[in-house]
């Protein structure tokens, strides 16, 4: 049975259908809103040979014409050479206004497919069918589409909802284990943000969650991706309150950066950025030693790192000032306040407040 939430958005409004096996439903579902019938399945060539005949099966019967195009898999390659590919692809075989993209992998895929359907003849349908935890509970959701640019991660992008973002999790028993853990970091950002009880429910079944336990895994998914939606309905293009969904990631976003990108997965950056967003935290008098103590403990039984690779202050400093959140030069962060709430926070003495926590 497939369980669905709405994203709110009027007639922008869309489905997010969770489920197990339900990868058969897709064609179905699409004819269900209208989808254009002539469209392009972006995936990589791992995802694209584990579901992508599976998804193609599910097209064609539902009369859809299909054309299967694969990215290369990896995080070094989001950025505006392989945009232009898919472009090329588009163009070659002659997709129009009446056409459609569906993503088919993790949040690369998905930021790369929608942000080439947001800019496409200035806007195509697409859909997600994202197969990681991560893309599954945090990128497939709201509308943020992007490619990476050498010196910031997600610099060139756009906002542009998808019309159906279908979920199964069975996609996830593919996954190697720390692909799963820097998934699950983004889970324990909502309830560090957004709902302590659901912080207290992560604490208690983290053994569930390694283990790929279906009940757990669609519970957790179910909730991220139900508070992502009400925040999305709120706020659509971060202008307030989903601008606290980028807990963790100021910082985690200068770790990719400064590593190169593909070194860190991106919800081990995160993980890292969590822990230093809240020991700056509890030094502005928002939580307490034990909270930050939580939070660190959580991502360690996750596998997640919680301490940052050496890198110059300095150059942290450099790249967390080119981070989308500054504004004339003045960067701020999502802070946690105690666990279940957040606050955003200017940074008035970036070099000075970071270096107190990264002794």
């Amino acid at each position: 049975m497939a369980e669905i939430i709405t994203v709110p958005l009027g007639d922008r409004s869309y489905p997010i259908i969770i489920g197990s096996d339900i990868l058969d439903l897709l064609g179905r579902k699409l004819e269900d809103v209208g989808f254009p019938k002539r469209v392009a399945v972006i995936s990589n060539p791992t995802i694209d040979a584990l579901y992508g005949d599976r998804i193609v099966e599910s097209l064609t019967a539902k009369g859809f014409n299909v054309l299967r195009y694969n990215v290369p898999d990896g995080e070094e390659y989001k950025n505006l050479e392989t945009l232009h590919g898919i472009y090329d692809a588009l163009i070659g075989h002659h997709f129009d206004r009446g056409s459609g993209i569906i993503a088919l992998g993790g949040g690369v895929v998905g930021d790369m497919a929608g942000y080439a359907a947001a800019t496409f003849l200035r806007g195509i349908p697409y859909a997600q069918v994202p197969t990681t935890v991560l893309s599954q509970v945090d990128s497939s959701v709201g509308g943020k589409t992007a490619v990476n640019h050498p010196l910031g991660k997600n610099l060139i992008g756009a906002f542009y909802q998808p019309e159906l973002v279908l979920i199964d999790i069975d996609t996830l028993n593919t996954l190697e284990e720390r692909e799963v853990s820097a998934g699950l970091a983004e889970v324990v950002k909502y309830g560090v943000t957004f709902d302590a009880h659901f912080f207290e429910w992560l604490e208690d079944n983290v053994s569930r969650l390694r283990t790929r336990d279906p009940e757990a895994l669609i519970f957790a998914i179910k909730k991220a991706c139900q508070l992502k939606a009400d925040i999305v309905a709120r706020d659509e293009k971060e202008g307030s309150v989903r601008a606290f969904l980028n807990y963790g990631h100021t910082f985690g976003h200068a770790v990719e950066s400064l590593a190169g990108y593909g070194q860190w997965k991106h919800g081990e950056a995160v993980a890292v950025g969590m822990v230093i967003a809240a020991q700056l935290a509890m030094k502005a008098g928002l939580c307490a030693d034990e909270d930050v103590a939580r939070i660190s403990t959580l991502l360690q039984q996750l596998d997640l790192p919680v301490v940052p690779p050496a890198y110059p202050l300095s150059a942290y400093v450099e790249s967390m000032l080119r981070d989308k959140k500054v504004r004339a030069g003045q960067l701020t962060m999502v802070l946690n306040v105690g666990i279940g709430q957040a606050e955003l926070r200017q940074v008035n003495d970036l070099q000075k407040q970071l270096a107190d926590v990264l002794v």
